[in-house]
């Protein structure tokens, strides 16, 4: 019985199919999806190490410039964030005007619909001379006042001096007198209210009082900057029109001590 026995166990696996071997189950790996960050509200942004800046260097509404450690602003930004001093300008409207065979008039006004001007002076200038040199481009006209110590001019407003010595384009002219706004002179300002930047004429002997044997009335009008230097020195500058040739034309106003 041993020997057919071991003769079974030996010969019955080769009629009997063998049985299927299945492996075994590898385990299953149940992988979590993870949530974006940006999504999950659970988690804490980190401080960011840059700053955001929108255009023109203003950060977000609401939000501060943060650092790494959540200290203050780094002296860049705190540079950067301080406007530096503006210089003393500001734009006003100049009215240079007179008649063909007169002098020239120059009007200072704060607002071109006001008539009070805040500055109007009576140059010795001839109005043929100033178009004579505004041919050439360059005009230069220097009204100096000169501080003696026993004269009050020192303590005054630039704009409340009386009297001026005039150069033009360093031609010594004459004296320019300050003037009060009469009713003809209020009458030409409140005709140019609808200019803004232009240059025309007016017919003979309309405004300042004149006889129709002055001529017509010329006027430019334009935007000036005025910048102011101290108490004892203001410019005006020609402010050209874009589609306009450069045309430099400059007032200038000083006291010397």
């Amino acid at each position: 019985m041993t020997k057919i026995d071991a003769l079974r166990r030996l010969l019955f696996p080769c009629f009997t199919p063998a049985a299927a071997t299945t492996p075994a189950a590898a385990p299953t790996i149940t992988t979590k999806k993870r949530l974006s960050t940006s999504l999950r509200d659970d988690i804490e942004d980190p401080p960011r190490k840059t700053h955001e800046y929108r255009e023109g260097g203003e950060g977000r509404e609401g939000d501060d410039a943060t650092t790494i450690d959540g200290g203050s602003p780094p002296a860049a930004a705190a540079r950067r964030s301080v406007a530096p001093p503006r210089p003393s300008k500001a734009m006003v409207i100049g009215t240079i005007f007179g008649h063909r065979r007169g002098h020239v008039w120059f009007c200072v006004q704060h607002d071109r619909l006001a008539t009070r001007p805040a500055l109007l002076l009576e140059l010795p200038i001839p109005i043929h001379l100033l178009v004579k040199e505004m041919r050439c481009g360059l005009v230069r006209i220097a009204l100096e006042c000169e501080n003696r110590p026993d004269s009050e001019l020192g303590s005054c407003r630039l704009h409340s001096i009386p009297v001026w010595t005039v150069f033009c384009n360093g031609r010594r002219l004459g004296f320019a007198v300050r003037r009060k706004a009469t009713d003809a002179t209020r009458l030409i300002l409140k005709t140019m209210r609808s200019i803004t930047v232009g240059a025309g004429v007016l017919p003979a002997g309309f405004g300042s009082g004149s006889s129709e044997g002055d001529g017509e009335l010329m006027y430019m009008r334009a935007n000036y900057e005025c910048v102011v230097g101290g108490p004892d020195s203001e410019s005006f500058h020609l402010i050209n029109p874009d589609e306009c040739p450069g045309q430099e034309l400059s007032v200038f106003l000083l006291r010397s001590r």
